[in-house]
């Protein structure tokens, strides 16, 4: 009984993705369920917006590329006993005992854990000490560990992951480094990147400027590009360093979004190989600028970039 009930559900759910991908042209890939959204790893050093131009928080795009510039080497603090601080846009984010957000880097590696940001990026994101970390409440003792340093010292790891503070958090709370050049981001309790696990991949936000935007799974808003294409294919014209500082929104499952059109909610195959979801048909993407949930700092970028509206449209863009 079982068995059929699976296989039922298996075949709706190919005859509704046959049917939204022949909404915008049969050479488009369709949206396979079990797809989880890219948010993009790589941020360009210039070009196709300034980073942080549109945001009151400090700039964290440009000069030495860390994301902290002309920032003096912090003493390394004792971690002490480690919290689980409750973040309206990232859920629950692990914090050292003075309340600082603690942080990973997607250029490290867990398994083995090993930390590939000395120099200047350890000026600017302080390796966390492992020597006297202890887990404090909803933290799991055994995720605790620690890495040898190329300079010797011993850096905590949560889950195998290198731990790191970030020199513009000044206040406990702060997180500030969160999304810096698309690969800094704050740690969950078990080592994972930090997000509300209750928001689907695409959804909807209410922004106090824009209204009613579309937003990733991580909070981030999306965007459209007005050179791209929809009809008859969607067709992205966002490549190479674009694609850097505009990072396509990887595929969704249209049963993982919310308040979205369902109409033309899709996948396609871009020139360069990368899988990109389409809202309405129209490519979407995430903002490098965007270093937190919520920003908008994409918005109206070149007179070519803004935000999506639930029905595909281009918030605030001139009249099409």
């Amino acid at each position: 009984m079982k068995t059929s009930w699976r296989s039922a559900s298996l075949a709706a759910t190919a005859v509704s993705v046959m049917a939204l991908t022949a909404a915008c042209g049969s050479d488009n890939a369709p949206t396979p369920s079990s797809a989880a959204q890219n948010v993009g790893a790589t941020a360009a050093a210039g070009g196709y917006g300034s980073v942080g131009a549109a945001t009151s928080s400090p700039s964290t795009g440009a000069g030495n590329g860390y994301g902290a510039d002309g920032q003096q080497a912090a003493a390394a603090e004792p971690a002490g006993q480690l919290t689980v601080a409750n973040n309206p846009d990232l859920g629950k984010v692990l914090s050292d005992g003075a309340g600082l957000t603690l942080y990973r880097f997607d250029a490290d590696t867990a398994n083995p854990p090993k930390s590939n940001c000395d120099g200047d990026c350890a000026t600017a994101w302080p390796p966390v000490p492992a020597d006297d970390a202890t887990a404090g409440a909803g933290i799991d003792k055994a995720l605790l560990g620690e890495v040898t340093r190329t300079d010797g010292t011993k850096q905590l790891t949560v889950g195998g992951w290198p731990a790191y503070r970030y020199a513009k958090d000044v206040n406990a709370g702060d997180v500030n480094g969160q999304g810096v050049g698309a690969k800094w981001y704050a740690l969950a309790p078990d080592g994972k990147k930090a997000t509300l696990a209750s928001l689907p991949g695409l959804s909807v936000k209410k922004d106090a400027k824009l209204g009613d935007i579309v937003v990733d799974k991580n909070g981030h808003t999306v965007y459209r590009f007005l050179k791209d294409k929809a009809w008859p294919k969607s067709v992205s014209n966002c490549l190479g360093d674009c694609a850097k500082k505009w990072p396509a929104v990887g595929i969704v499952s249209a049963n993982d979004t919310k308040g979205v059109q369902k109409k033309g909610l899709m996948g396609f195959t871009r020139p360069d190989g990368v899988k990109q979801m389409t809202v309405n048909c129209w490519p979407i993407y995430t903002f490098s600028g965007d270093t937190a949930a919520g920003q908008t700092n994409g918005q109206g970028v070149g007179g070519t970039w803004y935000a999506v509206s639930p029905e595909g449209k281009p918030v605030g863009a001139p009249a099409e």
